[in-house]
């Protein structure tokens, strides 16, 4: 349960850092303000996500950004496709998925008959489900990759990429040199949840056999009190990681967003350093004081 709460937080994050970032990018420069008396208008930054315009997007009525169109594609299935026109593509879309879930319970129904003859069942239920989840994952970028924005890069489409893929946004911007950075802080933080989380597992079962009652269970050389101080140490180390992982993955989320937008941002290299005499007047004295003002200039 608490592995659950974790990935769920990690994904309404994601989907938060998702609309937040690209209406930002796309409304905060560009807002109108409507006048007061307007009673139908409303700013587009104070909504997380519209049915409407969800809606209105798969019917074609209207323009809609990326990030609305993967946020309800996510539960929509099919929707990106729709939006984009690709309707030779959801036959593909729905009936990977639905071959996927559907040999999934099969194949799970087959290994709960019969456990102990059945055990390779298990292993094909999986690979179903694991399919099925891969189909929806293509759907998604598969929309992501033909959204037409006409601008590159596209914030929006680079934080998708990062969201769908860590590292595929950096790729996206160029910035290649980013990859063995966050590739190999996910790679250690992984590496120190899997430790981490087997110390805490085997230090559980210790504690297990420490306090159990069954006179036929051998008990462990270490005391109960020793076993459950580690158990308890690593299961905070193991979180910590977690956190850790979730980190990075937002952080090169952020830094996709952020460098496909700044990427527009053009400086003149013309830098020049300017030193002028004035005066200063600080506000605690009455006589004027002479000095220098040093300031750059772009």
């Amino acid at each position: 349960m608490r592995m659950l709460r974790v990935i769920s937080a990690i994904i309404a994050g994601a989907l938060l850092c998702l609309n937040a970032s690209a209406q930002f990018k796309e409304d905060a420069f560009s807002q109108t303000y409507a006048d007061p008396g307007d009673t139908t208008a409303r700013d587009t930054t104070d909504r997380f996500f519209s049915l409407k315009d969800f809606a209105d997007g798969l019917t074609h009525r209207r323009t809609i950004k990326l990030g609305t169109m993967f946020m309800g594609s996510t539960i929509a299935v099919g929707g990106m496709q729709i939006y984009n026109k690709d309707y030779w593509k959801l036959p593909l879309v729905y009936g990977g998925i639905g071959a996927g879930v559907g040999l999934g319970i099969h194949y799970n129904n087959l290994y709960k008959a019969d456990p102990e003859n059945n055990a390779s069942y298990k292993t094909w239920s999986n690979i179903a489900f694991a399919g099925a989840a891969l189909t929806w994952w293509g759907s998604l970028m598969d929309g992501a990759v033909c959204y037409k924005s006409g601008k590159y890069p596209y914030p929006p489409r680079s934080t998708v990429y990062s969201l769908m893929l860590p590292g595929l946004g950096q790729i996206y911007n160029g910035e290649y040199w980013k990859l063995p950075i966050y590739w190999g802080g996910l790679g250690c933080c992984y590496y120190f949840y899997s430790t981490n989380n087997r110390s805490y597992q085997r230090y559980r079962t210790i504690y297990k056999q420490a306090t159990s009652e069954d006179t036929e269970v051998a008990k462990p050389p270490i005391s109960a009190e020793t076993a459950k101080y580690y158990r308890d140490a690593y299961r905070r180390l193991r979180d910590y990681s977690i956190l850790a992982l979730a980190g990075v993955y937002f952080l090169q989320v952020i830094d996709a967003n952020v460098f496909a937008f700044m990427q527009d941002f053009e400086v003149s290299d013309d830098i020049a350093l300017r030193v002028s005499p004035t005066v200063i007047t600080p506000d605690y004295a009455q006589n004027p004081a002479m000095g220098f003002s040093i300031g750059l200039t772009f």
